[in-house]
């Protein structure tokens, strides 16, 4: 019984490949350039979820639930990922479907103009937009970016170091009174600011009292971290510093002074 030939022709190639070196290049390429393909369609919703219309959908987590131990525990993740975030999607869309004025409008500007909108509206719209802005703010070890040189400098300005910032941070996070979120903001003027919104509203709504353009946020709301830390809610924001992807954050800012 003879084996393979060593040499074969394969059509639109335009040559005979070797079996044995070459298939398995063949191979490689081709699972390559399909998962490429697929991953392609979900980069694009993850980053367009705040220029979404309705039916809004539940955007998956870019990391896998337990990524992101010991500091966020996986059944905290799924449980505010599959459970609280879910919630406030199927409820915004029953609102918007009950509402023609907001059929067409984009996530972003039913946030915006939330004091003019019910307070389900209201709270649901700031659910989905905050929970979707802040799963991209972490990411597992490894995967977690530097602050950008011009991030890092308007730091250094306005709290005099890094450090400092964080402090600042955690100090407004820890004295938000019940839920709530805490932010660093790119605000009207251009500048960094450290600012707080009670339930799910956010910097982005006309009702907010500092406006600006998140570029950090973190949920103080007890579901995000009541299973690891119970009460202890100045502890989970001094721990929470282990997961930010500060190449993300750095390409908010870019992006937040682009559109000054």
């Amino acid at each position: 019984m003879t084996g393979p030939p060593e040499l074969i022709a394969i059509p639109g190639v335009g040559r005979e490949i070797h079996l044995a070196q070459e298939i398995p290049m063949f191979r490689t390429a081709l699972v390559t350039s399909a998962a490429l393909m697929l991953a392609l369609p979900v980069a694009v919703a993850q980053d367009d979820f705040a220029a979404a219309t309705a039916p809004f959908t539940l955007p998956d987590l870019p990391y896998a639930a337990n990524a992101l131990e010991p500091v966020i525990d996986a059944q905290t993740m799924e449980l505010h990922h599959g459970r609280h975030h879910q919630s406030y999607v199927d409820k915004l869309n029953e609102a918007v479907e009950a509402n023609d004025a907001l059929a067409n409008m984009s996530l972003e500007d039913i946030v915006a103009s939330a004091g003019s909108l019910s307070t389900e509206i209201r709270n649901n719209a700031g659910g989905h937009w905050n929970h979707s802005f802040f799963w991209r703010l972490m990411a597992p070890e490894g995967e977690r970016g530097e602050p950008s040189e011009a991030f890092g400098a308007a730091i250094d300005a306005v709290y005099g170091s890094m450090e400092d910032f964080k402090t600042a941070f955690e100090e407004a996070g820890a004295g938000q009174f019940g839920s709530g979120w805490v932010w660093l903001v790119v605000d009207t003027n251009g500048q960094l600011a450290v600012t707080t919104t009670p339930d799910q509203d956010n910097p982005l709504m006309d009702v907010a009292e500092t406006r600006g353009t998140p570029i950090l946020g973190n949920d103080v709301w007890e579901h995000a971290y009541y299973l690891t830390y119970n009460n202890r809610r100045p502890e989970y924001l001094s721990t929470w510093w282990d997961v930010v992807d500060w190449g993300q954050v750095s390409q908010n800012y870019k992006a937040a002074l682009a559109d000054q």
